[in-house]
């Protein structure tokens, strides 16, 4: 017999604590059509004969549609943008929102979001500020160049800078260097919306300084230098200096514009980066004109596109009508000088994440994984032990630059590799591990150390 006599009335369930909360917590309308909803899945259960054994009251049907309601909202308002627990050891990870910000950089921009703030204000004079100057000074005192300004990005970056300086004429660049970034971007492309006339000198392994020499002419507006942040060419290769080609552009009257990628201003202690992405400044000093590169890559700080070199050719690029449609917003500039600020005071290496993580040593992270692998070993149904291996820097930025780590390696009774990472990644926050050689790896390089009690804990809930 179907008894749907059980099954309170919808303003009824409403009046109850719980669905009270729920209404706070998600709103009356969402929270009755929830209600509604699960009302009508008790109905249907009751039809099919399976609601007999739980449902023999109001009380325990209500009980049910609360129940069933409030997991429906909160899968409803989850967010899609989420925090995780990154334990692949790929630092710069593009596709887990790449550089965590400085908890001075989070505090920062906490200040700056929660009221009104002087992004276009100058409080001294009383009057309209420029959007375009904050953070130039702390750019210029970093790199030593004359001028700086910031847009969103670093592509946004190189198609202001080509724009700016070079529609309508031509841009030198070797063919070694006309790679393709992540997502698929590739800087022709970049190239072709920004106006500029690509020529192409050299060959894809060998270029000369005199390739470029014996293509500047009239319609020249510049020679372009792309790092190749995000692959290497090995054996039979040539590549001229920055020096040498400088100099080749100082011969003829022509800037030099450096794309760098991702940004790296060097640090207080000798690493492996050094050896493959040249420190900003270095490059400023070496006589470029104008360079961009990234803020949440090597820089540790948020997404933008920072570009420095000479005074009058920043300023080109500061005045043309697309940097409105590049600026950045005030929560970057927060974030971007409070990151700025920790290296100009020598506690980047310490304070900002990145640099936290690059400077780690394999000693430092043994003591953790070691620590980590015992807990997860005492579990029941639980195996993990501590492998040797190896971080990335991820975000195509030193490529080939292995950082030497330890892993815990975990396996869970009952479940394969695959299965074990999916039901990580289904916790909250879900933990990302990496799979390698058929095995589940957890790299404490980019888990900071106070999420390491969390992710004991999280290991349990599995």
């Amino acid at each position: 017999m179907r008894d749907f006599t059980i099954i309170p009335s919808i303003e009824q369930i409403r009046q109850r604590p719980g669905a009270r909360a729920l209404e706070a917590r998600f709103g009356a309308a969402a929270t009755t059509d929830a209600l509604r909803a699960a009302a009508a899945a008790v109905r249907e259960a009751i039809t099919r004969g399976e609601g007999s054994l739980v449902m023999v009251s109001a009380e325990s049907a209500a009980a049910r549609i609360e129940a069933d309601a409030a997991a429906k909202l909160d899968r409803q308002f989850l967010s899609s943008l989420q925090p995780v627990i990154n334990a692949t050891g790929v630092i710069v990870h593009t596709n887990l929102g790449r550089a965590p910000l400085a908890p001075a950089a989070i505090e920062r921009v906490t200040a700056v979001s929660r009221g009104y703030s002087s992004l276009e204000y100058d409080v001294a004079a009383g009057e309209r500020g420029r959007r375009d100057a904050h953070a130039e000074a702390l750019l210029c005192q970093l790199t030593g160049a004359e001028a700086g300004v910031v847009v969103n990005n670093n592509a946004a970056a190189a198609l202001l800078i080509l724009t700016a300086l070079a529609a309508g004429r031509e841009v030198i660049v070797s063919r070694g260097e006309l790679v393709e970034i992540g997502g698929g971007f590739r800087v022709p492309d970049v190239m072709a919306q920004s106006g500029a006339r690509l020529r192409e000198v050299g060959t894809t392994n060998k270029t000369r300084a005199s390739d470029y020499a014996a293509v500047i002419g009239d319609a020249t507006a510049l020679i372009l230098r792309v790092h190749p942040s995000n692959f290497r060419i090995e054996g039979f290769t040539e590549r001229p200096s920055l020096a040498e080609l400088v100099g080749v552009a100082r011969r003829f009257s022509v800037p030099v514009v450096e794309d760098l990628g991702s940004g790296w201003l060097g640090g207080e202690f000798t690493h492996p980066l050094a050896r493959v992405e040249p420190p900003v400044q270095a490059s400023v000093a070496t006589g470029v004109d104008v360079c961009c590169f990234s803020g949440d890559k090597l820089l540790g700080g948020p997404q933008a596109g920072l570009i420095v070199g000479r005074r009058d050719l920043v300023e080109r690029v500061r005045t043309h009508p697309l940097m409105r449609a590049l600026r950045a917003d005030k929560m970057t500039y927060a974030a971007l000088e409070a990151t700025l600020i920790e290296y100009a005071t020598g506690r980047a290496h310490v304070t900002v994440p990145v640099q936290r993580m690059l400077a780690m040593t394999a000693d430092e992270i043994r003591a953790r994984a070691e620590a980590l692998a015992a807990h997860v070993g005492s579990l029941p149904g639980w195996r993990a032990k501590i492998v040797a291996g190896a971080s990335a820097v991820g975000g195509g930025s030193a490529p080939g630059v292995e950082l030497p780590t330890w892993l815990v390696n975990v396996e869970r009774h009952g479940l394969t590799p695959d299965g074990l990472a999916m039901r990580l990644r289904a916790l909250t926050p879900p933990v990302i591990a990496r799979i390698e050689g058929d095995r589940v790896l957890l790299d404490l390089r980019t888990v900071a150390p106070d999420q390491d009690e969390a992710l004991r804990r999280l290991l349990g809930e599995v």
